[in-house]
């Protein structure tokens, strides 16, 4: 039985590709240098404090948080351990299970996030949305939810 033919990828999908792969690299680094140089935070950090911000409470479980920043619980909660020490978060263990612990928002770290979120906002405007038309913000969008839900459904 003959193995199958590799379908390699076409001149199109290829420059695509390699083009997409220079925008996921260089993008979130300069994120993150604009983050570390106003706001002392890993981009992974400000994104992290970000979603506590919208969250009831400011709080979320960690385990929610581990999986929306797409990291291990241990990474997750080494870097919580980080927010910690600069007064931004802290554990409590969930009220409503007992097995789970919640990160929490403290008010310092609320002050932070919007003391240095217009700053973040702006370069991402600067460098992002101000780059692209109203349409083709709306395709990338539609783009990146026809990817992300193959990824989903082939996760496990």
């Amino acid at each position: 039985m003959a193995e199958p033919e590799h379908r390699w990828l076409t001149a199109g999908e290829l420059s695509a590709w390699r083009g997409f792969m220079r925008l996921a690299q260089r993008l979130p680094a300069s994120l993150e240098a604009q983050l570390q140089r106003d706001a002392q935070l890993s981009f992974l950090e400000y994104y992290v404090l970000a979603h506590l911000s919208e969250q009831p409470d400011r709080r979320a479980r960690m385990s929610d948080l581990a999986a929306l920043a797409n990291t291990e619980l241990s990474r997750l909660s080494h870097l919580i351990g980080r927010l910690e020490k600069r007064g931004f978060a802290r554990r409590e263990t969930d009220p409503d299970n007992g097995r789970y612990t919640q990160a929490i928002l403290t008010d310092a770290g609320f002050a932070h996030l919007e003391a240095v979120a217009p700053g973040h906002v702006e370069r991402v405007r600067e460098l992002f949305a101000d780059a692209l038309t109203p349409a083709e913000l709306h395709t990338l969008r539609r783009i990146a939810d026809k990817v992300l839900a193959r990824v989903d459904d082939r996760a496990g």
